[in-house]
């Protein structure tokens, strides 16, 4: 397994976790009527919550890359010219042009 797929499993486990703590402090908190400890376990689970979502986006996004990456190398043609066209298009929009 690549260092990048454990890295992303232990976000995702990370993530999990805070989630996990998040909840028994919420819990506790609302047992014990200490809002403090209230505050606190829902700022974990809404931590622990975005590390999981930022994990599945890196994830998805590696598959992208790697998707973009297969056609550039199956396609060199038609990959020059999407990003020609790209180009013309992103300089057109940026260039000022002169008002007559």
């Amino acid at each position: 397994m690549s260092e990048e797929k454990k890295s992303v499993i232990a976000e995702k486990a990370q993530g999990a976790f805070d989630q996990a703590k998040g909840r028994v402090k919420d819990a506790a908190g609302g047992l014990t009527g200490d809002i403090g400890l209230q505050a606190e376990g829902k700022v974990d689970q809404l931590s622990g919550m975005a590390r999981e979502e930022f994990a599945d986006l890196y994830q998805e996004s590696e598959g992208l890359v790697e998707r973009a990456l297969t056609f550039v190398h199956d396609k060199p043609l038609a990959s020059l010219g999407i990003a020609s066209v790209l180009g013309l298009f992103i300089g057109w929009l940026l260039i000022p042009r002169s008002r007559k």
